[in-house]
Formats: structure tokens, sequence, C-alpha cells
């Protein structure tokens, strides 16, 4: 369910920017930025590229991407 929230214009401005380079709309910026952040502060041993890895491993797996790996051949 959508919802309004208010945010500074600084932020928005970012988003905006982040969201035309990375290809995604305002608000799925925003969402990524958000689990990026939840992660990192449920996790700070993670630094933000295996975190980056692991969301990414995570949507190949959702879209069929992968293959068993097959230890010792």
């Amino acid at each position: 369910m959508a919802k309004t929230i208010k945010i500074s214009d600084e932020l928005f401005d970012m988003l905006k920017f982040h969201s035309h380079v990375t290809k995604r709309s305002v608000p799925k910026q925003l969402e990524y930025w958000s689990e990026i952040g939840k992660i990192a502060e449920e996790n700070p041993d993670l630094n933000f590229n295996f975190i980056k890895d692991v969301l990414l491993s995570k949507e190949e797996l959702k879209a069929g991407l992968v293959s068993e790996y097959k230890f010792g051949v």
C-alpha cells in the first residue's frame, strides 16, 4: 500500500539524481537505500559491497539465473 511521507528537499534531490543514474523510480531508490541501511544496522560488520552483492544474489536466485555449485568437479 502506498503512503505519503514528508522528506527534505535535499533528500528528494539526492534520490532523484541517484534514481536517474540507477534507472530506478524515486520511490524504488528510497526503498533500496532503506533496505541497505536496515541491513547495515543489523549487521555492522558487513561492508556496503558485500550487502550489495547479497541483494544482487537474491534477485538472481528469484530470476532463476543461478545453478547448483558442484564441489570437487
